[in-house]
């Protein structure tokens, strides 16, 4: 009986600290730390699963791979296949989903606990040898305040977003949320619109996906309507917030700060907005992280291997 033919293209993004096995075992495999464009549809030609994590796949991928049985997406998000020709075409396209809730939301409260309570500012305080000289114990210059009975606003309300929200609970916080899909399916939080969600919170997670729906859905003018205390957080995508409006509104002030672990080019650019700010101590950031902890990861490979088992 012949092995079906199994292609990982960018298998490095991964890491090399997990074990491929149960995805290598399953046929004749091959795997790439990472393919560009143009080395795509020469990568898979006779494959029957094509595996792929960033690496894009699209109309002329697939009428150029006739053998292409299933597309197995190395993360939740799709937003990196031609989801609508995939199904005219009849190839499923199967993604991994709730392997990393814990995880993002794990980093989520990293990114806040750290803005909120100062972290950096205060590491660097006693590091820098200004603890030393000062002469007091402590340091009350730098105000930090209590998530308790603060508000948390959710943009989408999934997997990730009920975790956050479970944790923002234990806190002691208010929670609402913004459903992006129109639906408020979540009858344990309230849903508002995005304008009262923006303008009531203390603190803004973003959690969707990125669609026609979400993509530039906070710009310059939705971040003038937080708070100027507020804080938020995108865990989501890049381009859900526009990035040069984001970094201006931190420079002026209109907030107080932000983080972001997704950017709509990654790796950024040398020149990125966020790397050019007036004012850098206002934003954290994380290069793509927040669903890589090593139990998500091996998670993932677990999906992956399921989803070609009950697909192939």
């Amino acid at each position: 009986m012949k092995q079906i033919k199994i292609v990982f293209l960018d298998a490095e993004t991964l890491g090399n600290d997990v074990s491929l096995e149960a995805i290598s075992s399953l046929g004749d495999y091959t795997s790439y730390p990472s393919t560009t464009a143009e080395q795509t549809i020469e990568r898979c030609q006779g494959c029957d699963v094509v595996i792929t994590n960033k690496v894009y796949i699209g109309r002329k991928e697939m009428d150029a791979l006739p053998q292409l049985k299933l597309i197995c997406v190395a993360a939740t998000g799709t937003n990196n296949v031609d989801m609508a020709y995939a199904a005219e075409k009849g190839i499923p396209v199967k993604n991994a989903v709730n392997y990393s809730t814990e995880s993002v939301a794990q980093v989520t409260f990293s990114f806040i606990l750290s803005l909120v309570g100062k972290g950096s500012f205060f590491d660097g305080y006693v590091k820098d040898g200004s603890y030393s000289a000062s002469g007091c114990f402590t340091n009350a210059t730098v105000p930090f305040f209590e998530l308790s009975g603060k508000k948390m606003g959710i943009i989408g309300m999934g997997n990730i977003g009920s975790r956050v929200a479970q944790i923002a609970d234990a806190f002691g916080m208010k929670v609402s949320y913004f459903p992006t899909s129109g639906i408020a399916h979540c009858d344990k939080y309230p849903a508002v619109s995005l304008d009262e969600l923006l303008a009531e919170s203390d603190i803004v997670s973003i959690h969707c996906p990125l669609n026609e729906r979400t993509k530039g859905l906070v710009r310059y003018e939705q971040l003038g309507r937080m708070k100027k205390s507020g804080i938020i957080v995108n865990m989501g995508r890049g381009g859900i917030i526009d990035e040069a409006e984001l970094a201006r509104a931190l420079d002026e002030g209109l907030i107080a700060g932000a983080a972001a672990d997704v950017f709509t080019k990654e790796p950024v650019p040398a020149d990125h907005p966020f790397l050019k700010m007036a004012h850098p101590e206002k934003i954290m950031l994380t290069p793509h992280i927040g669903w890589a902890s090593k139990e998500a990861r091996e998670c993932l490979i677990r999906k992956i291997a399921e989803n070609i088992t009950n697909n192939i």
